[in-house]
C-alpha cells in the first residue's frame, strides 16, 4: 500500500470516527471512539496541511511555466522553490506520525540505579545518576518519588528505585536503561589516578491491574525489619517487605516506608512493572527476531554511555554522539541526548518501512 493511500484510509477513518461519535451510544463505546479519535487528530492535521502544500506546489509549477509575465514567473519560481523545499520536511513527519506508537510511552516509569563494578566509586556515581535523573524530572515538572534505597556510608548507593510520574516519561527516558560508564578520578583516590567504574540504569513503564493480571498466590511475601547503612536496624517492627513471583523468580524488596502495607504496595508496583517490562521484551522479540534498533536493545547490560570527566565530555554510544558539557548533563540537561536518541529510532523504524 502507498503512503497515500494510507493517507486516505485514516482520513477517512477519521471522519467515520466523527460521524459514529455525533450518534452518541453507551459510555465506553464513546470514550474509546474519542481516544481512537483523538489519536488521529495530529495525523489527520498533518495530512491536511500536506495535501494543501501540494496543491500550492502544483499552481505554482503552473504558473511558473505558463505565466505571461516574466517577473510574475520569476516570483512563481521563486515560492515553488521554498514549498518544494518545505515538502520533504512534511512528508517524513506524517510519516513518523505514522509508525506504530509504544503503548508505553504515555505511561509513568520505575527507575532502577545500580552500582556495578568500581566499589565505593561505583556507588557514588550511581547517587550522581539519580540526582541527574531527579533534576531532569524537576526540569519536566514530573514528580519524582523514591521508593527504595540501599546507600553506602559515604554517600553512595548501592541501589536505588523510584517511580517518575508525568506526561511522556516513559517515551522521553526509555533509552536510559543500560550501562553506564564514568572516567574520573575518585574522590577516595589520593594518588590522583583516573578510574573506571560503572552503574546499570533499568527505566520501565509503570503498570497497573489491566495490564498484569498478578495473582498473591504466585507471590511468597516475607517481611523483615529494615536495616540502614551499615546493617542497624531502623526500627524495631517487621516493616521490610520482600517479593518473590514464583513462576518467574523475581524478587522486589522495599523498606523505605514505616508502614508494612505501604512497602507492600510499592513492592507490587514494581513487581508489575518488571513483570510488565518481561512481556514487553518478548513480544518484541518475537516481532523483531534478532534485529535490533540502532538505540539498543534496552538491556541493562549494554553499555550505552561514557562521561568522561577529565576532557569534560558525555558520549553516546549506541549513536556516536559526544557532547562537550558534561558539567549540565549531569546537572540534568539531558534533552539533547534524548532527543537524538529518539530521532535515530524513528529514523530506523522508518528505514524499516520504506
Amino acid at each position: 500500500m502507498s503512503l497515500d493511500e494510507k493517507l486516505q484510509r485514516i482520513v477517512a477513518r477519521h471522519e467515520e470516527l466523527s460521524a459514529l461519535m455525533s450518534e452518541g451510544g453507551d459510555g465506553d463505546t464513546f470514550v474509546k471512539l474519542s481516544k481512537e479519535y483523538s489519536e488521529l487528530d495530529p495525523v489527520v492535521a498533518a495530512v491536511r496541511m500536506l495535501h494543501e502544500l501540494r496543491s500550492e506546489a502544483a499552481d505554482l509549477e503552473f504558473m511558473a511555466a505558463d505565466g505571461d509575465d516574466p517577473e510574475m514567473r520569476s516570483l512563481a519560481e521563486e515560492e515553488l522553490r521554498a514549498v518544494q523545499a518545505r515538502l520533504p520536511n512534511l512528508e517524513q513527519e506524517v510519516q513518523i506520525l505514522l509508525l506504530p506508537r509504544d503503548e508505553a510511552d504515555e505511561k509513568n516509569a520505575i527507575l532502577e540505579v545500580r552500582a556495578g563494578t568500581g566499589g565505593d566509586e561505583a556507588a557514588l556515581f550511581a547517587a550522581d545518576l539519580l540526582r541527574m535523573y531527579q533534576r531532569y524530572a524537576d526540569a519536566q515538572r514530573w514528580k519524582f518519588e523514591i521508593i527504595e534505597t540501599n546507600e553506602t556510608g559515604i554517600g553512595g548507593l548501592k541501589e536505588a528505585m523510584a517511580t517518575i510520574t508525568g506526561k511522556n516519561v516513559f517515551a522521553r527516558l526509555k533509552f536510559e536503561s543500560g550501562v553506564h560508564r564514568v572516567q574520573r578520578v575518585p574522590v577516595t583516590e589520593s594518588g590522583g589516578r583516573i578510574h573506571t567504574s560503572a552503574a546499570t540504569v533499568a527505566v520501565l513503564p509503570e503498570a497497573g491491574e489491566v495490564d498484569v493480571e498478578l495473582d498473591e498466590r504466585d507471590l511468597r511475601i516475607d517481611t523483615y525489619r529494615s536495616q540502614g547503612a551499615g546493617g542497624q536496624h531502623v526500627n524495631t517492627t517487621d516493616s521490610a517487605v520482600r517479593l518473590t513471583h514464583l513462576p518467574t523468580g523475581l524478587v522486589v524488596a522495599c523498606q523505605d516506608e514505616k508502614s508494612q502495607h505501604k512497602n507492600k504496595a510499592k513492592a507490587m508496583k514494581v513487581m508489575r512493572a518488571r513483570l510488565y517490562e518481561e512481556e514487553r521484551r518478548r513480544l518484541a522479540d518475537e516481532r523483531a527476531a534478532d534485529r535490533k534498533s540502532q538505540v539498543g536493545s534496552g538491556d541493562r547490560s549494554e553499555r550505552i554511555r561514557t562521561y568522561n570527566f577529565p576532557q569534560g565530555r558525555v558520549t553516546d554510544h549506541r549513536i556516536n554522539l559526544t557532547l562537550h558539557k558534561l558539567d549540565r548533563v549531569i546537572e540534568g540537561d539531558l534533552d539533547e541526548l534524548l532527543d537524538a536518541l529518539l530521532a535515530e529510532d524513528q529514523a530506523a523504524r522508518l528505514a524499516e518501512i520504506q
